[in-house]
């Protein structure tokens, strides 16, 4: 539905802070001009003549957001889950990306990865492609025309990887970027661009300067990954030995937040003070993936600890480490995997709660794109509309009870009716 203006009507619950669940039972949600103007239990007497999009009975909850997410990655969900983070990129990950050469490989693949996405909780996402341009610019393609709203990176990679993935250079590596940054301008309205080097040890310190270059130029926001496994770590530090810690080594090319950087590092498992203390101050986020850090034994990631000290934050579902796309799963994996992170290394922090993770899938991670992940006035309307008949009598249960049981029980088929910026997409 592209109305100028109309009304959902429904069960809605959103988010304002980790601890605030809002719940309006049988209220109206009025869209304007693709934002929200607002959730009311009556429907105000000026906006009684717009279009109304009747779910009574139906749970009505803000877009999902996914920080991180590998689409070239979707082809192998489920396996290597027996090895640890580098043996699995060496054994699985790198030789699949390398099939993304080939145009109608990577046409096959990504169009199941953009569908699948389309049709679950998600409504925006920042998502890694590959090293080559033309798979990529096919990826962006594909995602505009879902209606999705995504931010989308060519990977950078020039060494240690293998040579059919890898870009042979520092300058090449600058050249396919540049390329690629012009072929894609004034291309889409939903579709943007995110600087991606892979991570420290696949980028040289030439390639890591000239992306900071780029990104000084453009303004570009960035992803990467960060601190997730304890090899991983030591590998950064034999790498870069002027680095204090792992960030300290993408800080040292102006790639770790600050101002006009905007800034995702996934994982963050290990993060020590001082990494924590420089996320802070430069408002890098953190991309919370439960699932994959289960999956490759990296570990816990101290979420509770970012919370309380204000690193922002969302979920990501890390596919291909990562099993699932829908950001509902990395909920019901945050909360589980918090409790054992509670109970078997850190019993001075509490357990996430069901208020927090969603908050995390919701607003937390939408705030990356502004005003996004939220049904208060002047947000964009990104809306799920779920069908939770099937699982249970509703009466005698709250929004809220209602809410934790779909982080943990819901599956795609229960997503009836979405809409990105005000837009349908089914």
């Amino acid at each position: 539905m592209q109305e100028h203006a109309f009304v959902i009507r429904g069960d809605f619950c959103w988010s304002r802070t980790p601890q605030e669940l809002h719940q309006v039972r049988n209220g109206w949600l009025v869209c304007e001009n693709g934002c929200s103007a607002g959730v009311f239990p009556e429907l105000p007497e000026r906006y009684r003549n717009l279009p109304v999009l009747d779910y009574r009975g139906h749970l009505i909850v803000p877009g999902l957001t996914d920080l991180h997410v590998h689409a070239p990655q979707y082809t192998f969900r489920g396996l290597g889950m027996d090895l640890e983070l580098l043996d699995w990129l060496n054994t699985y990950t790198f030789p699949e990306e390398s099939h993304y050469g080939d145009l109608a490989y990577a046409e096959t693949a990504y169009r199941r990865f953009v569908e699948d996405m389309r049709h679950g909780p998600n409504t925006r996402a920042c998502v890694f492609a590959t090293t080559h341009v033309d798979a990529t610019v096919l990826l962006m393609d594909l995602l505009e025309k879902s209606g999705l709203v995504t931010m989308v990176g060519k990977v950078n990679m020039d060494r240690n990887c293998p040579d059919t993935l890898g870009e042979g250079s520092a300058e090449a590596s600058d050249r396919h970027t540049r390329d690629w940054l012009r072929r894609i301008q004034g291309r889409y309205e939903r579709t943007t661009p995110i600087l991606t080097p892979r991570f420290i040890p696949s980028c040289t310190d030439d390639l890591m300067e000239r992306l900071g270059r780029i990104q000084k130029e453009t303004g570009l926001p960035v992803q990467s990954h960060l601190s997730e496994n304890p090899g991983e770590i030591a590998w950064v530090q034999e790498l870069c030995p002027f680095s204090k810690f792992y960030g300290d080594a993408y800080d040292a090319f102006g790639l770790f937040g600050g101002e006009n950087c905007p800034t995702i590092m996934a994982h963050c498992v290990w993060s020590g003070d001082e990494e924590i203390a420089r996320m802070k101050e430069r408002g890098v986020y953190v991309a919370h993936c439960p699932d994959s850090n289960t999956n490759l034994s990296s570990g816990i990631a101290p979420v509770r600890r970012f919370l309380e000290e204000g690193v922002p934050m969302g979920l990501g579902s890390d596919v291909a480490a990562g099993t699932h796309v829908s950001i509902f799963r990395s909920m019901s994996e945050a909360l589980q995997v918090s409790k054992l992170r509670w109970r078997l290394v850190d019993p001075s922090r509490k357990a996430l709660t069901a208020h927090e993770v969603f908050y995390l899938g919701s607003v937390g991670g939408g705030s990356f794109f502004g005003k996004v992940g939220s049904f208060d006035p002047g947000y964009e309307l990104d809306a799920v509309v779920l069908d939770d008949r099937r699982y249970t009598p509703q009466s005698g249960m709250t929004l809220e009870q209602r809410l934790e049981r779909m982080i943990y029980l819901s599956e795609d088929r229960d997503v009836v009716h979405k809409l990105v910026k005000g837009r349908a997409l089914f």
